[in-house]
């Protein structure tokens, strides 16, 4: 039997992958493993019984990755579950950012009352919320993952043409984005081409506040700004400012602060990119999973600290992170053979200075798992079955 907390309401259609060997709590103690989505583990206390962290979402900034990897934890992540979404969120952010439709929503309301005079007052008031069709504009997209690629495809077939940039781009993303999407070297390039800019990258050392004086200057004058990724990309007080003098025309975005709030052309919604039923039922799912094969099997899939592993071989199994050096290695496999005991599957990777080993052998005796704990680069060791 193994413990999962649930660290936020967690779709029960997902949690149904774990099956009946779960025992799936919000208030469970010395949990295998935890499913988390918003709520913040930055101050939560990880017990040695905490083998893996499942987030049912993208974004990991609510969770202390470094910590973990150093404790040993695996974190993984849903990417692309709730990818559609966020793309039709943003498709519609794209006429809130041309149509000032909802400071036209709020105008209507203020006609109430009026009787038979609000069909006149409409059709006197409504240029005030005129604004462009995206047809035959430019979307630059930056950053080109499951929801970037998305967006373009989405944005394209509304007539939109599409400047893409990712540092990580490769040939298969590149294949998946619509034909004639160009592929700029670097953001300025993006800035300068672009009627219109969505943000869809994670929130990092090297992005934060990357949405700054200096890169709207790059942009066209009149720029269109939509950000469904990160609050924290987005220098607010530029913004502010940018928007104040006509450079930006419009800022959409997912992430509601205080210093936009009530600015002129800030279209701000409340995080709904990823609130939709099946967007939550999705990322469940593919979070039980993840869970699931890790703590019946080993295997990792999309984990952002350690790689993907899995493993052929019957029997009981072992997995040990240890550190990313050959003397570690040679002590993995050394408590196998200096005890006699023959694997009948074996793997080993490693992602920075972290390796991950999984083992597989007919029976795995105390004596090998003392061993293993014994080495000196071992970190974590955990036996499987």
């Amino acid at each position: 039997m193994f413990n999962v907390l649930t660290m936020n309401k967690i779709s029960e259609v997902g949690l149904r992958e774990l099956g009946e060997a779960y025992a799936v709590s919000d208030a469970c103690e010395n949990p295998d493993g935890i499913i988390v989505r918003s709520a913040s583990l930055h101050e939560y206390a990880f017990g040695d019984s905490v083998a893996a962290v499942a987030r049912a979402g993208a974004g990991v900034n609510n969770i202390p990755v470094d910590v973990c990897t150093e404790k040993g934890i695996v974190v993984f992540n849903t990417p692309g579950a709730n990818a559609n979404a966020v793309k039709e969120l943003v498709v519609g952010g794209l006429i809130l950012a041309s149509r000032r439709v909802a400071a036209g929503i709020d105008w209507c309301k203020t006609l109430k009352g009026q009787g038979d005079a609000v069909g006149k007052l409409v059709e006197k008031g409504k240029s005030q919320f005129a604004g462009p069709e995206i047809a035959g504009k430019t979307l630059g997209v930056i950053g080109l993952g499951a929801i970037g690629r998305l967006v373009a495809g989405a944005a394209n077939a509304l007539g939109m043409s599409i400047v893409g940039y990712d540092p990580f781009l490769n040939d298969g993303m590149k294949a998946a984005l619509p034909e004639g999407t160009a592929f700029a070297d670097s953001l300025d390039e993006v800035y300068a081409a672009s009627d219109y800019i969505t943000l869809h990258l994670p929130c990092v050392a090297t992005t934060k506040g990357m949405i700054n004086a200096a890169a709207i200057a790059e942009m066209k004058d009149g720029v269109r700004l939509l950000n469904f990724a990160r609050g924290e990309l987005v220098v607010s007080a530029d913004l502010a400012q940018a928007l104040a003098s006509g450079k930006v025309a419009a800022y959409v975005t997912d992430f509601v602060s205080d210093d936009l709030l009530g600015l002129d052309n800030v279209t701000a919604l409340p995080h709904l990119g990823a609130s939709t039923p099946e967007s939550e039922e999705n990322c469940a799912a593919m979070a039980a999973v993840e869970l699931r094969e890790f703590l019946e099997k080993g295997t990792i899939r999309n984990s952002v600290n350690f790689p993907n592993v899995s493993l052929d071989g019957e029997g009981e199994r072992v997995s040990v992170v240890h550190a990313n050096t050959l003397e570690a290695v040679n002590d993995v496999l050394g408590a196998f053979t200096a005890n006699g005991v023959e694997t009948t599957g074996y793997v080993t990777k490693a992602k920075g200075d972290v390796a991950y080993s999984l083992i597989a052998a007919a029976q795995i005796p105390e004596a090998v798992l003392a061993a293993l704990k014994a080495a000196p680069a071992a970190i974590r060791v955990r036996k499987i079955g």
